[in-house]
């Protein structure tokens, strides 16, 4: 007996993601060591305090029921770490929605406040759930193109009048993923007035909001005047302090739009394990020391990286922020094509840019999460290869 997956399963099918593990898996099958710059995940240890957090509340066996939502102080913690990081002023009680990291509530956002015709502006490139949250909710996604000639910021004055009058909603990260690039208190304000005028959801991704290097500033959307009455921002402390597997994040902004997102979330979940959450609390109080210290080791291994690739006659722009290098390859080759030849030739794996949108060609996402010195080996492994290959065709 055959069963198919529904048509909304079949559309959001990955073949590039599923190709580059398949390829990788290869080449190690072959005995050969890949040193892997495709996972987005953190590879670094969560603060102490957390840890010592976890366990002392798991010997708690009172905490074993479910905790619905997000706990008082957990949202205290919140409207505190952005009191401080970020100079934003929040409400716990209504402008803080506790979830199971930022992804799930991206995911389940769109089924909230979507419904089927209604248009999404995402990212082009753009992480992968903005258009397959969009999908399952029924909705059709009309991509904003990010140029490098633009800063890799969306012309929202370019985008025609008829999908304007349809959009519910706009899908923006900064810094995101893939691309790496900053956005500024100019640009936010546009976006604010853009939705405001025409009546649109602003949702901004800012899941590495402690990533950015080279002293730039954090920027929250939350900071700039009017953006919780068009807008949500969704933040986590998967990458913020390396807790990917504890599952938490949240959402703050808009009261009325957090409201509907709790309603639905009601209906699917119950809550944050009861230890994680104070866990996380510890996290969002503390001196905040560990962040400044992260920051030093993924500017030395970002340094590490490019100044390899540089002395492989590969120059990258500067990546200012996140755990990634958004990369314009070399030219004469597609994305796909180089990046499964560096796996299979030099062992070496990174995501070809197009697996995030189609102006993700020409450029591969590489993942800081190695100690500088396998970067610098991977970079030394890169330097062989494109002095023994040529794209093909060539």
């Amino acid at each position: 007996m055959k069963f198919l997956a529904s048509k909304k399963v079949e559309n959001m099918a990955t073949s590039i993601f599923t190709e580059l593990a398949n390829r990788k898996n290869e080449a190690l099958s072959t005995g050969m060591d890949v040193i892997d710059l495709s996972v987005g995940s953190p590879d670094m240890e969560p603060p102490s305090y957390v840890i010592d957090t976890l366990v002392k509340y798991s010997k708690d066996t009172t905490k074993y029921g479910y905790t619905l939502k997000g706990i008082d102080e957990f949202n205290r913690a919140v409207q505190h770490f952005y009191k401080q990081r970020y100079r934003v002023e929040l409400n716990p009680d209504g402008e803080v929605l506790q979830l199971m990291g930022s992804q799930d509530g991206l995911a389940h956002l769109a089924t909230a406040m979507i419904d089927p015709g209604d248009y999404v502006l995402v990212p082009d490139p753009g992480y992968p759930i903005y258009e397959q949250g969009v999908q399952i909710a029924g909705g059709n996604i009309y991509p904003m193109p990010l140029l490098a000639e633009n800063q890799f910021l969306p012309k929202l004055d370019e985008i025609p009048e008829e999908i304007v009058e349809k959009a519910k909603m706009m899908i923006i990260s900064y810094p995101g993923n893939p691309v790496t690039a900053l956005a500024n208190e100019e640009f936010f304000e546009e976006v604010v007035a853009f939705a405001k005028k025409h009546h649109i959801l602003v949702v901004h991704d800012f899941a590495y909001s402690e990533l950015i290097w080279d002293q730039n500033p954090q920027l929250s959307f939350m900071s700039i005047e009017g953006a919780k009455e068009v807008g949500i921002e969704f933040n986590s402390l998967s990458k913020t302090f390396n807790m990917a597997g504890c599952r938490i994040g949240f959402a703050v902004g808009n009261k009325d739009v957090l409201r509907i997102l709790a309603s639905f979330k009601s209906n699917i979940d119950y809550g944050v394990f009861y230890p994680i959450q104070m866990a996380a609390v510890a996290a969002l109080t503390s001196d905040y020391h560990v962040l400044a210290e992260q920051v030093i080791e993924y500017e030395k291994r970002r340094n590490a990286l490019l100044s390899g690739l540089e002395k492989a006659g590969w120059k990258v722009d500067k990546s200012p922020a996140t755990m990634f290098v958004w990369a314009k390859i070399p030219a004469g080759w597609k994305s796909r094509e180089f990046a499964f030849e560096l796996i299979e030739k030099a062992g070496v794996a990174v995501v070809p840019g197009d697996a995030f949108g189609a102006q993700g060609e020409g450029y591969v996402r590489m993942a800081i999460v190695q100690r500088a010195e396998k970067l610098m080996a991977a970079a030394e492994r890169i330097h062989a290869f494109l002095e023994k290959n040529s794209p093909p065709g060539q």
